[in-house]
């Protein structure tokens, strides 16, 4: 499967707000970044970030160091589009994570709904060798994933469920858990699916 073509064509056929992981307000994941501590200035990451209106409520908290990688140029341009002027203050990178090689350190990695899509071991692997080399000691990893009792596939690919235990195993000793909370997510089709946020800080 071209996972890239498949990610261009779930953006392409819908809007933003007809996705099935579509926030309208990202809460949680604000709540997380701002229990975090980090400065404005501390450079952060979204992986996996796409379309969503993460970006555009950093900015609006006046956070001046911010990337957003994504496999699907497709939602990149859409971010920007909505963002119009204020999309040149952030970093667009579109690349598969399982091949990303960070230039720099980051204070803060943010993934909503990316990892649990890694379903072969050696790309979570190459995920976490990733994201270890691109913090900085004490920078945080906050990450959101299905449940244990979350949907088995989303669309239309299979998905690996967590909870701590299982995230801290995949993780291992370099990360410890600072903050964790499940979230029943409405999709724009009315559909619950059940989500764990959980906040590390790596070593």
């Amino acid at each position: 499967m071209n996972k890239k073509k498949h990610w261009d064509n779930a953006h392409a056929a819908r809007q933003v707000c007809e996705l099935s992981w579509y926030e309208q307000l990202p809460a949680v994941s604000l709540r997380m970044i701002k229990n975090s501590a980090v400065t404005t200035d501390t450079p952060l990451i979204d992986a996996g970030g796409g379309a969503s209106l993460l970006v555009d409520y950093l900015l609006e908290e006046g956070y001046r160091d911010i990337t957003v990688l994504d496999l699907s140029g497709v939602a990149l341009d859409k971010a920007r589009r909505r963002l119009g002027e204020r999309a040149s203050g952030v970093k667009w990178m579109e690349q598969d994570i399982t091949c990303f090689e960070a230039e720099r350190k980051y204070g803060l990695w943010h993934d909503r709904a990316l990892f649990h899509f890694l379903t072969l071991k050696s790309d979570r692997t190459k995920y976490i060798e990733t994201l270890t080399k691109s913090l900085h000691p004490g920078g945080q990893f906050v990450l959101s994933a299905f449940a244990l009792d979350g949907p088995v596939k989303c669309s239309g690919l299979d998905v690996v469920r967590y909870d701590a235990d299982r995230l801290q195993g995949e993780l291992g000793e370099g990360f410890t858990l600072l903050e964790q909370e499940q979230v029943l997510h409405q999709t724009p089709a009315q559909k619950e699916q059940l989500f764990g946020f959980y906040r590390f800080i790596k070593h």
